[in-house]
């Protein structure tokens, strides 16, 4: 696939082979993102482990000093009490049966979907809409929960939820190009030290096999990353 002129100048800049120390990785990160808006700085990290065993799995969610750079819309499926906090705690939209009616209808507007245990039954009906999109409520990422105001809370502050896909690669959004290089270092490294915590018992080996850096528009930048 041919790339763009933006593109191909900023591979000038750098050598795209090479592993930069996270000082330099992410200076150049932030000097190849040249595009006309404020581009988000994404991680991409190899893993050495075997995603196809259950007892392999990498996954969590960790609360990035400094958010995402992004407006969260939060949606909260609950009823009675539950609702009235999720409203008072500033959820985007709140509803029960009527928000699932919504969302079987095609409406997917939000990025994060919270509930509470009892509600699991009704969410249920739409797990197969949800889940291919990665908005399905879980307890392991804090979106089963009875402590509504916590978990908008830490949503609007920036959680982000790390899983391992089916390559073995991790994808998280570490902020915005404007958040400049000590802020974005410090999310780096919070999500770096919660994947390196999160290592399964069973996996063998090199653990971090490879960690890359990019924006939106930009070419991947390789880190070097030693636990």
């Amino acid at each position: 696939m041919n790339k763009g002129k933006r593109y191909n100048k900023s591979l000038e800049s750098f050598d795209k082979s090479m592993s930069y120390d996270i000082n330099k990785a992410i200076d150049n990160v932030i000097s190849t993102a040249t595009a006309k808006f404020d581009e988000t700085v994404e991680l991409h990290v190899k893993l050495g482990v075997d995603g196809r065993n259950a007892d392999q799995q990498v996954r969590g969610v960790v609360v990035l000093p400094n958010g995402t750079g992004k407006s969260v819309k939060v949606l909260v499926i609950a009823r009675g009490d539950k609702a009235d906090e999720a409203v008072k705690a500033g959820a985007d939209f709140v509803g029960a049966e009527d928000m699932v009616a919504k969302i079987n209808g095609g409406w997917l507007d939000f990025d994060v979907a919270i509930t509470t245990p009892d509600m699991m039954g009704v969410v249920g009906r739409i797990a197969k809409i949800l889940g291919p999109k990665g908005l399905m409520p879980n307890p392991k990422s804090g979106t089963v929960t009875n402590d509504v105001t916590k978990a908008i809370n830490d949503v609007k502050a920036g959680k982000v939820e790390y899983r391992l896909d089916k390559t073995n690669n991790v994808h998280v959004i570490i902020g915005k190009k404007s958040f400049g290089r000590d802020k974005l270092i410090e999310n780096f490294n919070t999500v770096m030290d919660a994947i390196v915590k999160a290592k399964p018992a069973a996996a063998k080996g090199q653990y971090i096999r490879s960690v890359t850096l990019a924006s939106t528009m930009g070419p991947g930048v390789k880190v070097s990353y030693n636990v």
